[in-house]
């Protein structure tokens, strides 16, 4: 049955005649005619009985009103949401992203979202580098955060847009002896116990490369999906956590600090990106820009700590010994 058949059936069903239903349907009556009796042949049915002019429907006809008005209704509604989908105001909208990136910026961000569009139902899955990666070749979502240089973008297939960098941090507890400063060089972490994201990480595929760089040969306590667990385990002491900053940490008494490599601030530039191949509906490139811009006004997460203030005074202490001593020694 086709959508014209049915809504022919319905209004020669509601006005009884032929010639009414043409005039409302704006079609020739030998064309109505022609539509009913083909119906009739397809269906194997009868439709209507004939008493003068008017048309009755049968028992039969009666018993398929109600799945015709549900078809109509169907393809009305499948029209609106086609409408709707091509404004670009509604929809279902998939997004990856990794643990850390989840609590610490879509928590917040996904707010704002919903104020534009409050019609896109934005569902979340998480995943490391690669499992993205695979999620948007599946098609199975629609973006997907990523650090740039954790996976190898295809750049024919994949289109990617900058989100700012995450700086790679070391925190521990307090009384661990990470030294004075804000930053700490890759190299000087070879005598601390590591915590680290395992290997399915972006992040931590990132710091192997900083290792590699600055000839260090970690000495790895435990390995985690999860990057609480390493916060945990650095809180009580336990060694010293490689953590990306946009993880929040503030819940936890721990000293933070930037990695370097010869001074330089180690970083990762993040991406989202999404499969060229697959248009994106609008709604969908304005999340791009949005998130973009979100993170440019809260990034960094967490930041370096202060250097102990009891670490600095023992520090000024031992320059002024030593200066006490100097001093004696040219006396005498």
């Amino acid at each position: 049955m086709k959508l014209r058949q049915a809504l022919t059936f319905l209004t020669v069903a509601e006005l009884g005649t032929i010639s009414k239903a043409a005039l409302r349907l704006r079609v020739a009556q030998p064309s109505l005619s022609r539509q009913i009796i083909g119906l009739e042949q397809e269906l194997g049915l009868r439709l209507f009985d004939r008493v003068g002019r008017r048309l009755l429907l049968t028992g039969q006809g009666e018993q398929l009103i109600a799945g015709c008005r549900l078809l109509l209704n169907s393809a009305s509604s499948l029209k609106e949401q086609a409408q709707l989908l091509r404004q670009g105001n509604t929809g279902v909208l998939r997004v990856a992203g990794s643990p850390q990136h989840i609590e610490s910026v879509l928590s917040q961000f996904l707010r704002r979202y919903a104020e534009r569009y409050p019609k896109v139902e934005v569902k979340i899955r998480e995943g490391t580098g690669s499992e993205i990666l695979t999620m948007l070749e599946r098609g199975e979502i629609h973006l997907g955060q990523n650090l740039l240089h954790a996976v190898k973008l295809n750049e024919q297939h994949f289109g990617s847009l900058p989100l700012g960098s995450v700086e790679l941090l070391a925190v521990c507890h307090p009384s661990m002896p990470l030294g004075p400063n804000r930053t700490i060089e890759v190299a000087d972490l070879a005598a601390f116990p590591l915590l680290l994201l395992d290997s399915g990480f972006g992040f931590r595929r990132a710091f192997d490369a900083a290792s590699r760089m600055a000839g260090l040969k970690p000495t790895i306590t435990f390995e985690s999906r999860n990057p609480h667990t390493l916060l945990a385990l650095a809180e009580a002491g336990h060694g010293v956590a490689i953590v990306p900053s946009q993880l929040q940490c503030r819940r936890y008494e721990l000293r933070i600090v930037g990695l370097t490599h010869r001074r330089r601030v180690l970083q990762e530039p993040l991406t989202i990106s999404w499969d060229k191949r697959r248009p994106l509906p609008r709604f969908a490139a304005d999340y791009c820009v949005m998130l973009a811009a979100h993170m440019r006004e809260t990034f960094p997460i967490t930041r370096p700590t202060e250097p102990p203030l009891a670490s600095t005074k023992r520090s000024s202490r031992f320059r002024a010994n030593s200066t006490t001593r100097q001093t004696k020694s040219v006396g005498s």
